[in-house]
């Protein structure tokens, strides 16, 4: 009778999560499929086939949205906001974590708190003219690490805790000094979290629009979700021009996520033990 049970709830949790898997794989699947037809057929949005598949479409899109530029800016963007993420969260979660007391203690709050608190538009846009950095690449690049530091901070917090203190006593008795303690002894097994943090703060990066239309004027800086968004105002009656260009939009941050996701998981599980 419990078998029987366990195996209707079983059957019943995985239609649901066929169904919610659908919700979110059914307007990609029609991009995907409009991207290839001609502009008459697309406007219908639609499962059906194109009669005829369309390649020139994604040619058109990469010569006239200007792609190749702003895939690199949102390459930038995304890759060296992530590196400098976990270089300081790792760092500095390895410090508080060993010594959580005193100034220590109040600085981990006080970072953390970034997580619940809105961003302040004006604040920052009066610092970052004082520092010349309105309209320019390490601008953007220090707002996007500024913002994804809180919640990484809280989740290598998290997962530090559970090294044993152990390990650093006998690195300190073999002669280990701090320096050489963090980055040969504690480092390599900060792999599985910062793992994590670099694969979701890459798709948080690569997908964010707002930073950018505040902070970037000049089209030559501007990421690939900028792009996307001029080029839906120029061809917005040409639905497979623009869902080719969504596609190529999609894709570089899929390749992350699938190369990266057995690490999301068990990284942000651990982190999230002790906070």
């Amino acid at each position: 009778m419990f078998s029987l049970k366990k195996s209707v709830s079983t059957i019943i949790v995985n239609i649901i999560a066929i169904f919610i898997s659908l919700i979110v794989l059914i307007p990609m699947v029609v991009l995907f499929i409009n991207s290839f037809k001609t502009k008459g057929e697309s406007n219908k949005m639609s499962l059906s086939l194109p009669k005829e598949w369309i390649f020139e479409n994604y040619k058109i899109v990469i010569e006239q949205g200007k792609l190749i530029s702003s895939f690199f800016n949102s390459l930038l963007y995304a890759s060296v906001s992530c590196l400098i993420i976990t270089i300081v969260v790792s760092a500095a979660a390895f410090v508080i974590a060993r010594n959580r007391r005193g100034i220590n203690n109040f600085i981990y709050y006080f970072i953390i708190s970034g997580i619940a608190i809105p961003i302040n538009n004006v604040a920052l846009m009066k610092v970052l003219q004082v520092f010349h950095l309105v309209n320019t690449r390490p601008g953007i690049i220090l707002i996007y690490a500024a913002i994804n530091i809180p919640l990484s901070l809280f989740l290598s917090y998290g997962f530090i805790s559970t090294i044993p203190r152990e390990i650093d006593e006998a690195a300190v008795l073999d002669g280990c000094g701090p320096v050489r303690l963090f980055v040969s002894i504690i480092l390599p097994l900060l792999k599985p979290i910062l793992s994590t943090l670099f694969v979701l703060n890459f798709m948080a990066v690569w997908n964010d629009f707002t930073m950018p239309l505040y902070y970037l004027n000049n089209s030559a800086k501007w990421p690939m979700t900028l792009a996307v968004y001029n080029f839906f105002g120029a061809f917005e009656n040409s639905w497979n021009l623009v869902s080719a260009d969504i596609m190529l939009t999609l894709i570089p941050v899929l390749v992350v996520f699938i190369l990266g996701q057995k690490y999301i998981v068990g990284g942000v599980a651990a982190g999230s033990v002790k906070g």
